[in-house]
């Protein structure tokens, strides 16, 4: 908790000046969150993703080695994958004039290439982004980076048994709020009773929170009073049934383990008021009968559709309608949103 109020100018989240500075000083040189490694547990196989503003492709080349290249053909520049869905990529060949190149992004082929004397292939290679795979996670970067904060919360997750896991569904939310407003949901607990009141505030105290900085990421746990009292607290396994850890992974991705499940949350700005955030559902194992899928398709739709879509996603709308009307110059956190405080502490000073 902290100590006292803290208020915090309300342009920040609809300052147009202020977005674009977040973008280059931000999104365009720290590592950020790009996918769950479930998205792509086979090997020779890519998925799409445009959500931070430019045409990526996300590999996984024969050996495992995870890739982020530019899906931009390197004769003409054509797109090269069209498809949102994760397809096979031993080889991916340009729609336009088949140019081929591996899934590490190396060119291997070009139709009638004696009608580009002198071109060395070596030369061709896809436009490459700086990448790792950390803790179950994909990481990418726009220019040369630390992956430092990248790694510095993989024993948590490989804990957690982050790259072993199975991933359910994801679901992409048109969210017309700020980014830092959807962020700002997850780092404190004193909405849960109020917001969640319909969903899940049954399953929580009022308050019970603990929280601390790893890097430049906050963790935090809020425990289920009922179970708390009873429980060993050094039982991993009694531990993860009683407490729900929730990691904002900074600057915009959110990871939320519940006891048998995880969700991922990447939260991508598109625009002041505009955000796009993909959910992904992790799970043990793939499902293989039909009341191991209800039981699942149950916890999707109360957290996607329930918890995040309808209310917290939806507050941080009203929020930004709110502030848009520039009618506050102050927004008021209170001791139990000390981590909101933070987080935006953390970003002014990178900008």
């Amino acid at each position: 908790m902290g100590s006292e109020i803290i208020e915090l100018d309300a342009s920040v989240y609809t300052n147009v000046q202020r977005f674009e500075a977040e973008q280059r000083f931000l999104f365009g040189k720290l590592p950020l969150v790009i996918a769950p490694s479930a998205l792509l547990p086979q090997d020779r196989h890519a998925f799409t993703h445009d959500a931070f503003g430019a045409p990526l492709l996300v590999t996984r080349d024969e050996h495992g080695t995870v890739h982020v290249l530019a899906n931009v053909c390197r004769h003409r520049g054509t797109r090269l994958i069209e498809s949102a869905d994760v397809v096979p990529a031993k080889g991916i060949a340009c729609p336009y004039h088949a140019w081929t190149y591996g899934p590490d992004g190396a060119l291997k082929g070009v139709p009638r290439s004696d009608c580009f004397p002198g071109l060395d292939k070596g030369e061709k290679h896809l436009l490459e982004f700086a990448a790792t795979e950390a803790g179950g996670l994909i990481w990418f970067a726009r220019g040369e980076t630390d992956f430092g904060p990248a790694e510095v919360l993989a024993p948590d997750f490989d804990a957690f048994g982050m790259g072993g896991l199975h991933l359910y569904r994801r679901h992409t939310h048109e969210v017309a709020a700020n980014w830092k407003l959807i962020v700002d949901a997850f780092l404190e607990s004193y909405h849960v009773q109020r917001l969640h009141a319909d969903t899940i505030a049954g399953f929580f105290a009022d308050g019970i929170t603990a929280a601390d900085q790893v890097g430049p990421h906050q963790r935090a746990v809020v425990g289920r009073a009922d179970y708390l009292a009873s429980i060993d607290r050094d039982d991993w396994q009694q531990l993860r049934r009683a407490v729900t850890y929730t990691y904002h992974l900074f600057p915009s991705a959110i990871l939320v383990v519940s006891p048998d499940y995880i969700n991922l949350l990447n939260i991508m700005p598109q625009a002041v008021d505009s955000s796009l955030v993909e959910d992904f559902m992790l799970i043990p194992e793939r499902p293989d009968d039909a009341e191991t899928e209800n039981h699942w398709r149950k916890s999707w739709d109360l957290l996607d559709g329930g918890t995040f879509a309808n209310e917290d996603f939806r507050a941080a709308a009203l929020c930004q309608q709110g502030l848009s009307s520039g009618l506050l110059d102050k927004i008021t956190l209170g001791t139990l949103e000390n981590g909101i405080a933070r987080f935006h502490q953390r970003v002014e000073a990178l900008l």
